[in-house]
């Protein structure tokens, strides 16, 4: 599979910044650039806009839509600077942690850890959580930026169990490596997931568990976007995923550590992007009525 046809994408929720914050990250990261902006009229939050861009080969999708969920940390983007990949790796990273840290709040500082000769976790000045990490891996080569879920609060000492949970759920799908706390780092416990990364849909994420005192857990500022080429690959994922019947709408749902994806035809994408105003109004119309989504009545409304 190429990139090109990337499976699952992270979703982004600001109130008024997507395009803003799109413009800001393609200006941060290597090959990088916005693909589509399309605006929406009249929505429940009123005028938005819905923005695709690349960052370093990862596709993102964002939108405005007001300011109902704020992102934090239980989801976080970590970016490989490779230094088998890149000899400048080093000089990379510094630059775009100083980029990141404008208007920025530091969560972990850019430093030496056991783990990495050069570490740091930042929060921008969108709230979008970074881990950017040096590293000279051993094992397989990763991609550049990788999801990131940190299980706290009610969720703490659940990313082994949500891990096997989402490789039973996915195709392509293997476990990579794992990491674990060691004795005498408390509040976490011994045993319980310091790193590891897993890989679906040909996509590699990361999670890790954190029991210190969070105020903060999963919400639908970050959702992950899961393209499929049937209605029958949209009832799968949809009866294996969703956990919360209230927070089924318009193609989200919520699984059963609070995590949110959007199951979406790949089709929808293309009528959102390349169709008429009028048609992007229908589809959206359309939209709006379901739960789960129906592929065929969308594109009924696409076709009016």
């Amino acid at each position: 599979m190429t990139k090109t046809n990337q499976n699952i994408v992270p979703h982004l929720w600001y109130d008024k910044e997507a395009k803003e914050a799109a413009e800001f990250y393609t200006s941060i990261f290597p090959a990088s650039r916005i693909t589509n902006v399309t605006p929406l009229d009249d929505t429940p939050s009123g005028d938005s806009h819905l923005v695709s861009f690349e960052l370093w080969g990862q596709k993102f999708l964002s939108m405005s839509a007001g300011p109902i969920f704020k992102f934090n940390p239980t989801v976080s983007f970590m970016v490989n600077f490779d230094l088998k990949r890149d000899k400048e790796a080093g000089e990379k990273i510094n630059k775009v942690w100083n980029k990141l840290s404008e208007g920025g709040t530091v969560l972990m500082p850019l430093d030496k850890y056991s783990f990495s000769d050069k570490y740091g976790w930042i929060q921008d000045m969108y709230g979008l959580s970074w881990q950017l990490i040096l590293t000279n891996p051993e094992v397989e080569e990763r991609p550049t930026i990788m999801p990131s879920f940190m299980f706290v609060g009610d969720q703490y000492n659940k990313a082994e169990e949500a891990i096997h949970y989402y490789l039973s759920v996915f195709n392509n799908a293997k476990k990579g490596s794992i990491a674990r706390y060691p004795q005498g780092m408390e509040p976490d416990k011994e045993g319980t997931i310091m790193f590891s990364d897993f890989m679906l849909e040909n996509q590699w994420l990361a999670a890790m568990d954190s029991a210190r005192n969070h105020s903060f857990s999963f919400n639908e500022a970050i959702s992950l976007t899961v393209y499929c080429d049937t209605q029958e690959e949209i009832d799968n994922y949809w009866n294996k995923l969703s956990a919360v019947p209230e927070s089924e709408q318009c193609g989200w749902l919520k699984d059963k550590y609070g995590m949110s994806w959007q199951i979406v035809p790949r089709e929808k994408e293309a009528m959102m992007s390349n169709g008429t105003p009028e048609q992007v109004a229908r589809v959206i119309q359309a939209t709006l009525k379901m739960k789960k989504l129906d592929f065929a009545e969308l594109r009924r409304a696409y076709k009016g």
